[in-house]
């Protein structure tokens, strides 16, 4: 049975962190769309791998459902390693990447950490972090905040509904972007003020700090594949 939440929604959605990449194997910060599509940043080996499973458990998950693939979308950030994690998942899925099956949303790209953190040492990321917990509408110097991100991907997500009826939509993003979203999404759940008849609007409605600064709590390994609604 539909929960009353996915009844408000003209598709079913799957989220997918990339695969471990390159600049996770050297410890390093790339979020910028100008070094993020660089294919020296794509996926190392073990990412190649990650992708094909997360394509195999995504083949499952939509046999179960009766859902067939030519009502399967995959929409992926513009960045190396997103882009090559979905054409795997695609091969595995038999789609033809290429076609109008499969979408670049460059709404869904890498949260962009600003200046001072790019191509800098993921030992980094706890001091953003830490930043987020205090106030998600606070930008690291030249980056972009929680919020900013949450803002963004509710736009993808609109046009995603605008776009596709009835599909299962596989959205093939980062780790930060995808943890803020499904922290939006699972406050929009219990959201009764905003309307009931539009779910994106609740999503939108979502600006409360104590939802956004504990985006953490949904983080997702590299290659890991989950049903977001």
């Amino acid at each position: 049975m539909e929960t009353r939440h996915q009844s408000l929604l003209k598709n079913k959605y799957w989220i997918l962190r990339h695969g471990k990449s390159i600049p996770n194997e050297m410890g390093l910060i790339v979020s910028s769309l100008e070094n993020g599509i660089q294919e020296k940043y794509q996926l190392a080996s073990d990412g190649i791998n990650q992708a094909r499973l997360a394509g195999e458990l995504l083949f499952k998950e939509l046999e179960e459902q009766k859902i067939g693939l030519e009502n399967v979308r995959i929409c992926y950030s513009p960045f190396a390693r997103t882009t090559q994690t979905a054409k795997m998942v695609a091969s595995v899925l038999n789609i033809a990447f290429e076609s109008f099956q499969c979408q670049v949303v460059h709404n869904i790209r890498e949260r962009f950490f600003g200046p001072s953190y790019e191509l800098k040492s993921h030992d980094k990321y706890p001091e953003i972090w830490a930043m987020d917990e205090i106030n998600p509408f606070t930008q690291p110097e030249g980056g972009e905040s929680v919020a900013d991100v949450a803002t963004r991907f509710t736009r993808a997500l609109g046009m995603m509904e605008s776009t596709f009826e009835n599909c299962a939509v596989l959205v093939v993003s980062h780790g930060d972007p995808l943890q803020i979203l499904q922290a939006s999404i699972n406050a929009a759940k219990e959201h009764r003020e905003a309307s009931e008849a539009d779910f994106i609007s609740r999503i939108q409605a979502i600006k409360d700090p104590s939802v956004l600064s504990q985006h953490r709590t949904f983080a997702l390994n590299t290659g890991e594949l989950r049903r977001l609604v």
